[in-house]
Protein backbone atom coordinates (compact mmCIF):
# COMPACT_ATOMS: atom_id res chain seq x y z
CA UNK A 1 0.00 0.00 0.00
CA UNK A 2 1.50 3.28 -0.97
CA UNK A 3 1.01 6.61 1.23
CA UNK A 4 2.09 8.81 -1.63
CA UNK A 5 -0.87 11.56 -2.25
CA UNK A 6 -2.57 10.46 -5.61
CA UNK A 7 -2.80 13.73 -7.78
CA UNK A 8 -6.16 14.60 -9.13
CA UNK A 9 -6.30 15.98 -12.42
CA UNK A 10 -9.75 15.32 -13.89
CA UNK A 11 -11.28 16.87 -10.20
CA UNK A 12 -13.20 13.29 -8.35
CA UNK A 13 -10.92 10.55 -9.14
CA UNK A 14 -7.27 9.97 -8.28
CA UNK A 15 -5.07 8.53 -10.66
CA UNK A 16 -2.43 6.36 -10.45
CA UNK A 17 -0.39 3.68 -12.91
CA UNK A 18 -1.90 0.85 -11.22
CA UNK A 19 -5.14 1.39 -10.17
CA UNK A 20 -8.09 2.14 -12.68
CA UNK A 21 -11.79 3.07 -11.75
CA UNK A 22 -14.79 1.70 -14.12
CA UNK A 23 -17.92 4.22 -14.16
CA UNK A 24 -20.66 1.82 -13.21
CA UNK A 25 -20.54 -2.27 -12.97
CA UNK A 26 -24.10 -2.02 -14.45
CA UNK A 27 -26.34 -0.07 -16.53
CA UNK A 28 -29.20 1.31 -15.19
CA UNK A 29 -31.32 1.66 -18.57
CA UNK A 30 -30.82 -2.06 -19.14
CA UNK A 31 -32.34 -3.24 -16.14
CA UNK A 32 -35.10 -0.46 -16.96
CA UNK A 33 -36.12 -1.50 -20.44
CA UNK A 34 -35.72 -5.41 -19.28
CA UNK A 35 -38.63 -5.03 -16.37
CA UNK A 36 -40.58 -3.23 -19.27
CA UNK A 37 -39.97 -6.16 -21.72
CA UNK A 38 -41.23 -8.46 -18.47
CA UNK A 39 -43.90 -6.52 -18.01
CA UNK A 40 -45.06 -6.15 -21.62
CA UNK A 41 -44.92 -10.22 -22.04
CA UNK A 42 -46.83 -10.90 -18.96
CA UNK A 43 -49.64 -8.58 -19.94
CA UNK A 44 -49.47 -10.33 -23.46
CA UNK A 45 -49.35 -13.71 -21.76
CA UNK A 46 -52.62 -12.31 -20.05
CA UNK A 47 -54.57 -11.47 -22.91
CA UNK A 48 -53.75 -14.60 -24.74
CA UNK A 49 -55.20 -16.99 -21.57
CA UNK A 50 -58.36 -15.00 -21.21
CA UNK A 51 -58.91 -15.02 -24.57
CA UNK A 52 -58.54 -18.94 -24.72
CA UNK A 53 -60.54 -18.91 -21.41
CA UNK A 54 -63.59 -16.82 -23.25
CA UNK A 55 -63.36 -19.35 -26.28
CA UNK A 56 -62.83 -22.65 -24.76
CA UNK A 57 -65.76 -21.93 -22.71
CA UNK A 58 -68.03 -20.63 -25.33
CA UNK A 59 -66.54 -24.05 -27.42
CA UNK A 60 -67.96 -26.49 -24.56
CA UNK A 61 -71.14 -24.56 -24.11
CA UNK A 62 -72.12 -24.92 -28.01
CA UNK A 63 -71.09 -28.94 -27.89
CA UNK A 64 -73.04 -29.02 -24.79
CA UNK A 65 -76.56 -31.68 -25.10
CA UNK A 66 -79.86 -29.37 -23.44
CA UNK A 67 -80.87 -30.81 -20.70
CA UNK A 68 -84.17 -33.40 -20.95
CA UNK A 69 -87.57 -31.55 -20.66
CA UNK A 70 -88.36 -33.58 -17.60
CA UNK A 71 -85.25 -32.64 -15.88
CA UNK A 72 -86.28 -28.82 -17.17
CA UNK A 73 -89.60 -28.79 -15.53
CA UNK A 74 -88.17 -30.26 -12.03
CA UNK A 75 -87.80 -28.29 -8.99
CA UNK A 76 -84.67 -27.34 -7.57
CA UNK A 77 -84.79 -29.79 -5.13
CA UNK A 78 -86.16 -32.71 -7.34
CA UNK A 79 -83.39 -32.23 -9.50
CA UNK A 80 -80.88 -32.41 -6.33
CA UNK A 81 -82.55 -35.55 -4.95
CA UNK A 82 -82.31 -37.43 -8.35
CA UNK A 83 -78.45 -36.59 -8.84
CA UNK A 84 -77.69 -37.47 -4.80
CA UNK A 85 -76.90 -41.49 -4.33
CA UNK A 86 -79.83 -42.84 -1.89
CA UNK A 87 -80.51 -42.55 1.78
CA UNK A 88 -78.58 -43.47 4.04
CA UNK A 89 -75.61 -40.86 2.77
CA UNK A 90 -72.52 -40.05 4.58
CA UNK A 91 -72.80 -36.81 6.59
CA UNK A 92 -70.84 -33.53 6.03
CA UNK A 93 -71.34 -34.35 2.19
CA UNK A 94 -73.43 -32.07 -0.17
CA UNK A 95 -77.35 -32.71 0.25
CA UNK A 96 -76.96 -34.12 3.66
CA UNK A 97 -79.68 -32.40 6.26
CA UNK A 98 -77.43 -32.64 9.31
CA UNK A 99 -74.26 -31.27 10.42
CA UNK A 100 -71.81 -33.85 11.69
CA UNK A 101 -70.18 -30.92 13.58
CA UNK A 102 -72.96 -30.04 15.24
CA UNK A 103 -73.97 -33.68 16.40
CA UNK A 104 -70.56 -34.19 17.42
CA UNK A 105 -70.87 -31.65 19.87
CA UNK A 106 -74.57 -32.48 20.75
CA UNK A 107 -73.10 -36.11 21.59
CA UNK A 108 -70.23 -34.77 23.63
CA UNK A 109 -72.52 -32.83 25.58
CA UNK A 110 -74.40 -35.25 26.37
CA UNK A 111 -71.89 -37.28 27.37
CA UNK A 112 -70.48 -34.85 29.65
CA UNK A 113 -74.06 -34.67 31.14
CA UNK A 114 -74.00 -38.16 31.81
CA UNK A 115 -70.64 -38.61 33.58
CA UNK A 116 -71.44 -35.59 35.70
CA UNK A 117 -74.86 -36.50 37.05
CA UNK A 118 -76.19 -38.42 40.29
CA UNK A 119 -79.14 -41.29 39.53
CA UNK A 120 -80.03 -44.97 40.66
CA UNK A 121 -79.62 -47.37 38.30
CA UNK A 122 -81.14 -50.04 40.67
CA UNK A 123 -82.26 -48.52 43.89
CA UNK A 124 -83.07 -51.81 45.62
CA UNK A 125 -80.18 -53.34 44.52
CA UNK A 126 -77.88 -50.00 45.51
CA UNK A 127 -76.65 -49.08 42.27
CA UNK A 128 -76.10 -45.56 41.51
CA UNK A 129 -74.65 -44.01 39.30
CA UNK A 130 -72.12 -40.93 40.71
CA UNK A 131 -69.86 -38.28 38.66
CA UNK A 132 -66.54 -39.53 37.17
CA UNK A 133 -64.76 -37.07 39.48
CA UNK A 134 -66.56 -38.24 42.43
CA UNK A 135 -65.58 -42.33 42.04
CA UNK A 136 -62.02 -41.34 41.45
CA UNK A 137 -62.02 -39.50 44.74
CA UNK A 138 -63.91 -42.57 46.52
CA UNK A 139 -61.04 -44.76 44.44
CA UNK A 140 -57.91 -42.67 45.32
CA UNK A 141 -59.13 -42.81 49.44
CA UNK A 142 -60.57 -46.25 49.48
CA UNK A 143 -58.46 -48.11 47.01
CA UNK A 144 -60.09 -51.20 44.69
CA UNK A 145 -61.22 -54.35 46.32
CA UNK A 146 -58.23 -56.95 46.56
CA UNK A 147 -57.79 -59.48 44.09
CA UNK A 148 -57.83 -62.89 45.18
CA UNK A 149 -54.16 -64.73 44.19
CA UNK A 150 -54.51 -67.41 41.27
CA UNK A 151 -53.40 -70.60 42.01
CA UNK A 152 -49.90 -71.33 40.46
CA UNK A 153 -49.77 -72.95 37.07
CA UNK A 154 -49.04 -76.72 37.45
CA UNK A 155 -46.08 -77.86 35.19
CA UNK A 156 -46.55 -80.96 33.59
CA UNK A 157 -44.40 -83.71 34.98
CA UNK A 158 -41.71 -85.66 32.29
CA UNK A 159 -41.85 -88.79 31.77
Amino acid sequence: MSTDRHSASNGNLPEHDTVSFEPRDISISSVLWSLVYLALTIVVSLAICVYFLKFTTKFVASQDTPRPMVRQQMSAADEMNMSMPPEPRLQGVPGHISDAQQDMRDKIAEDTKANETYKWIDEKGGIAQIPVKEAMKIIAEKGLPGVSALAPEKKPEKK
